[in-house]
């Protein structure tokens, strides 16, 4: 693997602003959100709704990945990101969130998740991960993706393809009547074959009108995740596979997640709605 030296936190920059005419999620402003109360079950107009908010982050995500390259700050991304929801009438769903400052989440190289966009310039050979979630329609779409910097050597870039494949087939595996552990039990045993880490403690999760609903999606095969699957839920998989240990450590920020071997992760993400038959995915551009 690359021995590159290892992130470092950066310099932020003001708060970016969002027209008034774009609608907030209730917890902008506020500490926390409100608990999520509603169902995991969601009628074909909600749905419709999160294609909609899907197929914005999706773009959104795009068009900042088309800026990835040597000498680019991660919070030139997020300025990319932020500009195309706010064109497209929607708010940057992490703006706000519990605190997050900034629009969408970069994590490069050893970061798991939740990294703040800042000064940190992109070097040749990084991975760097992008989530961006979109609210607009009163609900949320959520999505991300691990992409390469530049030349990436070979160990690297197959833990991004794989991490993607472990996406594919966790998608794959999800039908009315299985059990949710499923899904983790399909990653897991997948990142086995490479001797790959799976993060355990942070998971994909319910997301409609709430970011995050309550119901929890593990990526490892959890015995506690015996929620049946049923046509109409909504929720994520967003497996985080590591190259070293799934243990971590958390800078003092509060946020940003390192694994504490400082190997390299990867990540995918895709909002799904389960269908009769299997799950459609609702984040594609």
């Amino acid at each position: 693997m690359s021995g590159q030296s290892l992130l470092v936190p950066g310099e932020l920059s003001p708060h970016r602003s969002v027209p008034g005419s774009i609608k907030r999620p209730e917890y902008v402003g506020k500490p926390m959100p409100t608990p999520y109360t509603g169902p995991e079950v969601q009628d074909a107009e909600t749905v419709e709704r999160m294609r909609v908010a899907g197929r914005i982050a999706a773009r959104a995500m795009e068009e900042a990945a088309k800026h990835i390259a040597p000498g680019v700050t991660t919070d030139e991304l997020d300025r990319v990101a932020h500009e195309y929801m706010c064109d497209h009438g929607a708010y940057p769903s992490t703006l706000g969130y519990r605190g997050f400052p900034k629009s969408l989440c970069s994590s490069v190289n050893e970061v798991i998740c939740h990294g703040i966009p800042d000064s940190t310039v992109l070097k040749d050979g990084d991975i760097v991960n992008l989530d961006v979630t979109a609210y607009i329609g009163g609900v949320h779409g959520d999505n991300n993706a691990t992409y390469l910097c530049g030349d990436v050597d070979e160990e690297s870039r197959l833990l991004v393809e794989r991490t993607r494949e472990s996406l594919d087939r966790a998608i794959k595996a999800v039908k009315p009547g299985r059990q949710i552990n499923v899904i983790g039990r399909v990653i897991e045993s997948y990142a086995k074959r490479f001797g790959y880490g799976v993060v355990r403690d942070f998971t994909g999760h319910g997301i409609n009108s709430s970011f995050h609903s309550g119901l929890i999606i593990p990526h490892y095969d959890s015995p506690h995740a015996t929620t049946v699957i049923q046509p109409g839920m909504t929720f994520t998989i967003e497996p985080m596979l590591t190259l070293g240990t799934h243990e971590y450590d958390m800078w003092e920020d509060g946020w940003t997640v390192v694994t504490k071997d400082r190997k390299r992760t990867a990540q995918f993400e895709h909002t799904l709605v389960v269908t009769d038959t299997g799950a459609e995915v609702l984040t594609l551009p």
